[in-house]
């Protein structure tokens, strides 16, 4: 089999990942098995939703510092991120110059990417406009949620999208306060794990959980 037919035999392979059992018994996404920290990260957080500002801004900037890279990477390195953007509090981030650039980029524990450090700061500037704008970022973020109803469930990761009208949506606006590295793939990554929309596979235990902690969440609503 020549290169490119090995790449594509893996891309069909990986198209056909569904839901698989675990040796807990429970079935869960089977992108998630790979690792433990996949596994804590699907069952706990993934499709749970956010509304706190602090948390979506966080969720934006890694999905920005993944690009190119695993997300398990990420994930690995996440409490080394929160301690050198001071727990990913927007007013203070906001307030980083050149000196903390430098600082983040000699931190061997974390991305060191000039211009996704460069942009995590943007954010968080742009965060704050958001919210003298619209009161919050989560009432930004959420108001692009797509209608539930509806909604085809998948039953492997081939069925599901990486872009959508709503994602293109929210990073038009997103850019329009400032952000940066977020564009539509992205936005939707940051929306499926953000809870705004629900892509556990039919048959993952946590499919009926993360609908139920919708159900249950009031989500802010754009100011008037």
């Amino acid at each position: 089999m020549t290169r490119a037919g090995q790449t594509l035999a893996v891309k069909d392979e990986w198209r056909q990942i569904a839901a698989v059992r675990g040796e807990d018994g429970k079935r869960r996404c089977g992108w998630s098995v790979s690792a433990p920290e996949y596994v804590t990260y699907h069952d706990d957080e993934w499709g749970r939703p956010v509304t706190d500002d602090v948390r979506l801004y966080e969720k934006l900037c890694l999905e920005g510092f993944q690009s190119g890279l695993s997300w398990l990477t990420i994930l690995r390195k996440r409490e080394a991120f929160r301690a050198a953007f001071m727990g990913f509090d927007p007013e203070v981030v906001a307030g980083f110059g050149a000196r903390d650039v430098k600082r983040l980029l000699n931190n061997a524990e974390i991305v060191r990417h000039r211009g996704k450090i460069e942009a995590t700061i943007a954010n968080a500037q742009a965060t704050l406009a958001v919210q003298e704008a619209h009161g919050s970022l989560g009432a930004l973020v959420w108001s692009f949620e797509p209608p539930r109803r509806g909604r085809p469930v998948p039953d492997r990761l081939g069925e599901v999208a990486s872009v959508t009208a709503e994602s293109k949506a929210l990073a038009a606006a997103l850019r329009r306060f400032g952000f940066r590295f977020v564009g539509p793939t992205t936005a939707y990554a940051a929306m499926q794990s953000l809870g705004l929309v629900n892509d556990h596979f039919n048959g993952c235990y946590v499919r009926v959980a993360c609908n139920h902690a919708r159900r249950e969440t009031v989500v802010p609503t754009l100011r008037a």
